[in-house]
């Protein structure tokens, strides 16, 4: 469990496929806490870290991961967002993300905004999903690229975010541009809610 709270943004170092799976090795400041079958989140991902060195971990994605995430899009330099998982002592800063990628959603448009920026994302609507809570309500909130978030302008297939300087600066979100895939968990409550009212 996580709360979208993002630690730091890690470098992949090493890509290596492995038939239907691939491993990720990163690099990030906090290695020296970190342990095998620790799970961490990697853009929203929740992955279990299967090796370690002194200055790297590794992490393993099966092929159904792959295609529902833009993890099978990395390559060697670029920046994850990680979360570890969340410490049930303390307050929960977020909100309530499982980890579990729902599917990808677009970029379309990045709008400044007096010091902070508007990012604009376009997902593919399924209608029976929908009913089932894979949607955005207006000021609820998403989870992109393991960002915890609040939604503004949600449409049928699409939503805004509002991201401030400090969330642009250390995550990977200074790297997303017009046309970056980025992964989307919509809110779970809000799942639960959906599926309630089918049975009614």
């Amino acid at each position: 469990m996580f709360s979208g709270i993002i630690e730091e943004a890690a470098v992949v170092k090493a890509i290596e496929h492995d038939k239907g799976n691939v491993h990720f090795t990163l690099e990030c400041s906090f290695i020296n806490e970190l342990k095998i079958d620790q799970s961490i989140a990697h853009n929203g991902v929740c992955l279990t870290v299967v090796g370690m060195t002194d200055d790297s971990y590794t992490v393993t994605a099966i092929q159904e991961t792959l295609e529902r995430s833009n993890l099978g899009l990395l390559n060697v330099g670029d920046k994850v967002n990680l979360e570890r998982s969340m410490l049930m002592n303390g307050r929960l800063d977020g909100h309530i993300v499982q980890g579990h990628v729902d599917q990808t959603a677009i970029c379309k448009e990045i709008r400044e905004a007096d010091g902070s920026r508007y990012f604009s994302f376009e997902y593919k609507f399924d209608k029976e999903m929908a009913q089932q809570g894979y949607l955005t309500v207006e000021k609820g909130s998403v989870c992109v690229n393991g960002v915890s978030l609040t939604v503004c302008n949600s449409q049928e297939n699409s939503f805004d975010v509002a991201i401030i300087p400090y969330t642009f600066e250390y995550t990977n979100f200074n790297r997303i541009n017009k046309g970056t895939t980025v992964n989307i968990e919509f809110d779970i409550v809000g799942k639960y809610i959906s599926k309630l009212l089918l049975f009614k």
